[in-house]
């Protein structure tokens, strides 16, 4: 009973005051309860108003894992009163995921001894094989793995999947006649190479296939490296980041009728025009707005709250908000209000593209 008073009292501190501690905590409490489905859907809940909280994305992934392992538990006793393809090939698809390759493995062939035709099981195998590989670096489950994705092309010669990986492993071993034909294929279905092509380089791709299983001996002996996707461009450092945010809150302040601006993202503001102090009504007032909105959008299960427009005595607010970032200006009435609102919201947009989110 005390569990599920704290579940109800936990429940309503959300909907009242929502915080990252307050989603973990309830998220905690499914978990506890065995409702790791639930414990899920909380910590999802809560990185969309607070996608910067690193403890919510812990939580997520823990009660991912759990609801993972707890559905294998389910798939080994359908299995063992009757098994069948799909059975075998979900429970192979989720050890992958939680990098188990050698359970996968063993898996895969289990299927494979009694269903010999099946496809997903041999395609499951290969990605077992090539995690395996990836890790050790063992010439032999190279190998494997290339002779198990060849054998899914001979029967399945449409599987964008299993060419992919096939192509990926050549390119990074530098087989550039050997990936050709896969990358052409890809391509002709309508995918796109750029990153595989980006591996080989400036290399002649119209040679002769190389010698592959030589190459991978070469790669084990330490005589060859594999090559590695180029590093994504530099993201900006906190600083230029920053910077960016203040001259953009500059201009802002320097247009017609604009009084104040502020940029707000959990407990720290940056703000510019006539604003005092961290205790300016302007910066209590917006913070207010913001989650007021959130949390009536989230009652009425109407989406989120993007944007808003506050009109008193003081003149009118415009405010802009996703998750925990918050921007947002103050202005006398008769303002351009649509056009103040479009600025907010490419300042918001633009720092969550900078940081890897979506607006």
């Amino acid at each position: 009973m005390r569990i599920w008073k704290e579940l109800k009292r936990l429940e309503q501190r959300v909907r009242e005051e929502p915080s990252p501690t307050t989603y973990v905590d309830l998220a905690q409490v499914h978990i506890n309860l065995g409702e790791c489905d639930k414990a899920v859907e909380v910590a999802q809940e809560g990185m969309a108003l607070f996608p910067q909280a690193v403890e919510l994305q812990q939580l997520r992934r823990f009660a991912h894992r759990s609801l993972l392992r707890n559905r294998i538990h389910e798939l080994r006793e359908r299995i063992a009163f009757g098994p069948n393809e799909r059975t075998y090939t979900e429970l192979a698809t989720i050890l992958l995921e939680l990098g188990d390759f050698a359970e996968a493995r063993q898996v895969c062939e289990d299927c494979l001894h009694r269903f010999p035709e099946d496809v997903a099981a041999r395609l499951a195998l290969a990605q077992a094989q090539l995690g395996n590989y990836y890790r050790d670096l063992a010439a032999s489950e190279g190998a494997e793995s290339i002779r198990c994705l060849s054998h899914v092309l001979t029967r399945d010669p449409d599987n964008r999947q299993a060419r992919r990986l096939l192509a990926d492993l050549l390119c990074r071993l530098g087989a550039a006649g050997a990936a050709r034909p896969h990358l052409e294929r890809l391509e002709a279905a309508g995918e796109d190479v750029a990153d595989l092509r980006n591996l080989l380089g400036s290399e002649d791709a119209a040679a002769v296939a190389e010698d592959v299983d030589r190459m991978l001996l070469a790669v084990e002996a330490g005589e060859h490296s594999l090559r590695q996707p180029r590093a994504r461009r530099r993201s900006q450092t906190p600083d230029e980041g920053l910077g960016q945010i203040r001259d953009a809150l500059s201009r802002l302040v320097e247009m017609e009728g604009v009084e104040k601006a502020a940029y707000i993202r959990g407990t720290k503001a940056i703000a510019r025009g006539a604003i005092q102090d961290g205790k300016d009504p302007f910066l209590r007032i917006v913070r207010s707005l913001a989650k007021s909105g959130q949390r009536f959008a989230r009652r009425l299960d109407i989406g989120n709250f993007s944007k808003g427009v506050l009109e008193g005595p003081f003149g009118t607010i415009c405010i802009c908000s996703y998750g925990e970032v918050v921007a947002a200006l103050q202005c006398p009435p008769g303002c351009d209000v649509d056009g103040l609102l479009g600025q907010l919201q490419e300042l918001v947009a633009s720092t969550l593209i900078q940081k890897g989110e979506t607006p």
